[in-house]
């Protein structure tokens, strides 16, 4: 059973470019499932920083065939941004290494400039989105009026349904947000057909792909984007992203049964964050809020990749991490930024909810419930030494051996790998 499942365990954001990128290292084909360009996977490799939005990370590693599953949505100008970018940092990308699926939906101009729009008029009720327009596109999927990435085969039909697109969400624009329509179409649509012209032969069958790999007995790594709670049906709807990051979307995304899975791993921080709105029952608006956050001169520190947001930040939220467990089947966990706890007196790990006088184990629900919710916390003491140098489980502090051990009581899996720092190499595997 050759598919491992990668999964963001919280909010997104958990480090999963970093996870990726090493598994990827072991992997014959890297594949995207879901979401769009409003991903941020940062890996760093020697002197390099690459900061990849839609490409999936594997493309740095020479012998993985990376596939844009057709659970994605494609804007092609980042797809192109994203090409240059790796070949100036000396990553020649052929279509012999990058598949796009030609069902994948392409995000056009109309849903960027949508998606903004919808935004403003919900005031302080936003969802938080990265303006990307990634769910116009979900929802043009789901209306059965989208533009799939085989059109791009023929650059000037392609177009025309650009300039159609356009001219519809212009339409829509004036009339329901009362904002002026789109303008520059003419060079927009140009750009799009030039981007047709240069991805036309990226475009493949990726479903084919990914399972003639998987018949063959290929190690294939599904990568995901987002988090298990902005899942569009297991998330804290609706503060939630437009697809499906969960073990589903993997399968749906890129069309292959669970009888090839033999791993779902599962990415979570040794803490919490999250970007945009909605409750978040364990966040500190203070000064432990603000060190977890850091100062944003880090690319380590918690400001998106995508937006660059400060995140919001606060103590491990075990309810969440449990919730994450059940509905994914993970049969393991990676833990990052366990270094950032060095220097607490102690840490906080919250195992349960009081919700209206009751304890709560369950993830409500209902959002109401869970933006009342007080953390029941169990208190844990910290650890003082720096660990990023730290290579083996058992080369880390008590304290912080005793933290990890804890989170694999409470939820119920094994931890099997720790990072401890930004770099490829700033990681901890078992004894």
């Amino acid at each position: 059973m050759p598919a491992t499942i990668l999964i963001g365990a919280q909010w997104g954001d958990e480090g999963k470019g970093r996870v990726a990128d090493r598994l990827a290292a072991r992997a014959d084909v890297v594949a995207r499932y879901a979401g769009g360009d409003n991903a941020g996977h940062t890996v760093r490799v020697g002197d390099n920083t690459f900061k990849l939005h839609l490409i999936p990370s594997g493309i740095l590693h020479e012998d993985a065939l990376c596939v844009l599953g057709a659970g994605t949505v494609v804007n092609p100008l980042t797809v192109l941004r994203e090409l240059d970018d790796l070949e100036k940092g000396g990553i020649h990308v052929t279509p012999e290494r990058l598949a796009i699926d030609p069902r994948a939906h392409i995000i056009t101009p109309a849903h960027i400039a949508l998606d903004s729009a919808g935004e403003r008029a919900l005031g302080k009720d936003a969802i938080g989105t990265t303006n990307r327009g990634i769910g116009p596109a979900y929802a043009s999927k789901m209306a059965r009026t989208g533009i799939r990435a085989g059109s791009m085969l023929d650059a000037e039909h392609f177009g025309d349904q650009i300039e159609r697109a356009i001219a519809d969400g212009s339409r829509t624009l004036t009339a329901l947000y009362n904002q002026p329509p789109i303008d520059n179409a003419r060079e927009k649509t140009a750009e799009y057909v030039e981007a047709a012209r240069r991805l036309a032969p990226y475009v493949r069958d990726g479903v084919a792909i990914v399972q003639d790999a998987l018949e063959a007995g290929w190690r294939v790594l599904c990568e995901g984007a987002q988090g298990t709670l902005l899942d569009i049906d297991h998330g804290m709807y609706p503060f939630v992203t437009s697809s499906a990051p969960t073990v589903g979307g993997a399968l749906t995304g890129l069309g292959f049964g669970p009888r090839y899975v033999d791993r779902v791993i599962g990415v979570a921080k040794a803490f919490s964050t999250r970007v945009g709105s909605g409750p978040f029952p364990t966040e500190l608006n203070d000064a432990l809020g603000d060190r977890l956050r850091g100062t944003g001169e880090n690319p380590w520190d918690e400001f998106g990749t995508t937006t660059g947001r400060p995140r919001r930040c606060g103590w491990l939220d075990m309810v969440i991490l449990r919730y994450a467990v059940r509905i994914n089947g993970l049969t393991e966990l990676v833990i990052n930024k366990l270094d950032v706890l060095s220097g607490f007196d102690e840490l906080k790990i919250a195992t349960a909810y009081t919700i209206n006088g009751e304890t709560v184990n369950r993830l409500p629900h209902d959002l109401e419930l869970l933006a009342c919710a007080e953390p029941i916390y169990e208190t844990l003491p910290g650890w003082s030494e720096t660990i990023t140098d730290v290579h083996r489980f058992s080369g880390l502090p008590a304290n912080a051996r005793a933290y990890l051990t804890r989170i694999e009581q409470l939820c119920g899996v094994p931890i099997t790998s720790i990072g401890v720092g930004p770099e490829r190499d700033q990681v901890i595997e078992p004894d």
